[in-house]
């Protein structure tokens, strides 16, 4: 080879490295200008230098010193910090070189995940008139949507501040998550979001939470989950968007997915011990808190008939079991399976016809109420809707308890899904069906009596059992606890039933 030759293949070795192999120093995207540091806990930071160079990091008054590995990647942990409105500057140096990271605050940081709703902007949501777009305490960073086989150690992004300008590019759900946590705790709040639009579950699921989970045959997933998309099979996002981000510390992630496995039923709620589990795992962080959003109220389901797709009408049969309605039994479940979790109810702010509803207010107020409550020390909020705990038979009636029954429990109705008003009481409490040992359902009437809820119908002489809000759009369902928030759809039965599949017109017993 003549030397100019030698000096190409030299330069585009060069070209090939990683950017940290010839890179003094590195920083990965988490830790750009205007950052936000989790408060109260050891914070991991790192990034890559010179191979086996020294690395000193300072912010405020401590410094950390650590030795860069042959690959050239350092890691240290920074001691608990607290709150701090004011910016900071944190330096890097490796005996030769330095660099800083600016404007950094100290504050509550959230990692966001899922499909569309997540990832669904401010912008294209309803905005409260009371909102106050002056929202620099607010940051936030978005994950490009990624794939890849292998995990992926950085990305491109930046955190921003959140300002009348920007504010609106933000995740809705998780912004307003975190306009109501700044407003109750007054500090810096972030909010990671790795949401992409169209996911199932598995691929942000790590290799290590599928490891947890006897229940779930991966393999099975892999050939038979996603035959249309390449890349798009168990832990493919997860190595390519959410391996970028860990482990940058956190108080918590919120969770909003699950229309891409809409007809699933126990099967969902293994692969959310496996996500959860999983996520745990990898952060090294313990148990931090997960809180999802149970998929609200939507009727629209297809079907394929003869090659032509059609729209199926509403469901006002009793028996129910349409649409979602399994895959929010299956959310429903998650709270008394993984510990530490929490679901926000939203089967009354859906749009019947829209995937995609408007009002995201409502699902991050929902949230931030399981955050302030359960970590935040807010014992007095009232932080869930009622949830069905027990039933009892007497005489002709089934006498139903709830917890999260809060002031107590009302009939109302919201003005509309988009609307950010108190539900307003009604006359009358709907939305539960009844059916003795054969099975079959009929509407019933429903009260409520010292926070319990008596369902009873002239056509079922000795019931068994109930359901309530349990299709893909119940609009009778009406039953609140005072504080505004809607009961969770529920049965008591654990019969089998037929269900239409969401792409054609055969029957599933489920």
């Amino acid at each position: 080879m003549n030397p100019i030759s030698r000096i190409v293949a030299s330069l585009a070795f060069i070209a090939a490295l990683p950017d940290h192999a010839v890179a003094e120093i590195r920083m990965p995207a988490m830790f750009s200008d205007n950052a936000i540091l989790q408060r109260g806990m050891e914070v991991p930071v790192w990034g890559w230098a010179k191979p086996e160079a020294t690395v000193q990091v300072r912010i405020f008054d401590q410094a950390k010193e650590t030795t860069a590995g042959k690959d050239g990647r350092w890691s240290v942990k920074l001691s608990p910090m607290e709150a701090s409105k004011k910016p900071a500057v944190m330096t890097i140096t490796d005996g030769e070189g330095k660099m800083e990271v600016k404007n950094i605050l100290v504050g509550e940081v959230w990692l966001c995940s899922g499909q569309s709703n997540m990832e669904w902007s401010v912008a294209g949501s309803v905005i409260p008139d009371f909102i106050n777009p002056d929202v620099s305490m607010i940051r936030g960073i978005r994950v490009p949507p990624v794939r890849a086989d292998q995990p992926v150690d950085d990305f491109k992004g930046n955190w921003t501040v959140g300002s009348p300008k920007t504010f609106r590019s933000y995740a809705g759900a998780a912004f307003f998550f975190a306009y109501h946590l700044h407003e109750q705790l007054g500090v810096p709040v972030g909010i990671i979001n790795t949401s992409w639009g169209g996911l199932p579950i598995e691929p942000y699921i790590p290799p290590e939470g599928f490891a947890q989970v006897k229940e779930i045959d991966v393999a099975k997933i892999k050939y038979t989950a996603f035959p249309y998309w390449s890349k798009n099979g168990p832990s493919t996002s997860y190595f390519g968007m959410i391996c970028g981000v860990k482990p940058y510390g956190i108080r918590g992630a919120l969770w909003y997915q699950a229309e891409s496995n809409g007809n699933e039923g126990d099967s969902y709620v293994h692969k959310m011990r496996a996500l959860v589990g999983g996520w745990r795992e990898v952060w090294k962080q313990g148990d931090f808190p997960v809180y999802f959003v149970q998929l609200p109220n939507y009727k629209e389901h297809r079907a394929n008939v003869w090659g032509a797709m059609i729209v199926l009408p509403p469901n006002n049969d009793p028996k129910g079991g349409d649409g979602w309605a399994r895959i929010r039994e299956a959310q429903g479940k998650v709270p008394s399976r993984i510990r530490n979790t929490g679901m926000a109810i939203t089967i009354d702010i859906g749009e019947g016809a829209n995937i995609h509803p408007q009002n995201k207010y409502d699902v991050g107020r929902r949230l931030a109420l399981w955050a302030l409550a359960r970590d935040y020390g807010r014992k007095d909020l009232v932080h869930s809707g009622p949830l069905y705990k027990s039933m009892k038979v007497t005489g002709n009636k089934i006498e139903l308890s709830f917890d999260h029954v809060g002031g107590g429990l009302m009939a109302a109705k919201k003005p509309s899904p988009r609307s950010f008003e108190m539900p307003a009481p009604v006359d009358k409490l709907d939305g539960f069906a009844i059916a003795g040992a054969d099975q079959k359902w009929h509407w019933a009437g429903a009260i409520i009596k010292d926070d319990k809820v008596l369902v009873s119908s002239p056509d079922v002489e000795k019931p068994v059992a109930v359901r309530y809000a349990f299709s893909g759009n119940p609009v009778r369902a009406s039953l609140y606890n005072r504080e505004g928030l809607p009961a969770a759809p529920f049965r008591t039965d654990t019969w089998k039933f037929l269900r239409y599949s969401d792409h054609t017109l055969s029957k599933i017993v489920d």
